[in-house]
């Protein structure tokens, strides 16, 4: 009995101590960069409608499936109207890179969405392309 006490009393020691240790940082706190985004590559869903949320997530499986990497944020955002269907734009460091009406037939929303990937990638790219080359020291980043 007391033999199992003292192997006991042993263990517990042991682990107390090396839960006491702490351990050594595993990088410096400061080595973050300001401009970094931890949120990259987000599409940002502001549909209202049925048909848009079929449009967003449709655009999403294409986008995704053809641009597995891609860090760009976007934001897809509806507006409904009686007259037109659904307004749906896609904005991209505040710039709009698309802009339609969705007609009221959801079926058409799945084939759409399929062509505005390459067009939103071909604007995309442009946007980014201009804001390498255009410096200017009186507007920021975004204000290009």
């Amino acid at each position: 009995m007391g033999l199992r006490i003292g192997i006991i009393v042993a263990a517990l020691l042991g682990a107390a101590a090396a839960a006491q240790e702490p351990e050594p940082p595993r990088g410096n706190l400061d080595e973050g960069r300001i401009n970094s985004d931890p949120l990259k590559g987000l599409i940002i869903n502001r549909t209202v409608t049925v048909m848009g949320w079929d449009f967003y997530s449709n655009f999403t499986q294409v986008w995704q499936a053809l641009y597995p990497d891609s860090q760009d944020t976007m934001t897809i955002i509806e507006r409904p109207t009686a007259q037109f269907g659904s307004e749906i734009w896609i904005s991209y460091l505040n710039q709009t890179v698309f802009h339609t009406f969705l007609s009221p037939a959801r079926s058409r929303a799945k084939d759409q969405s399929r062509e505005v990937v390459q067009v939103v990638r071909e604007n995309i790219d442009i946007i980014n392309a201009q804001r390498q080359f255009i410096q200017d020291a009186d507007l920021g980043p975004e204000e290009m």
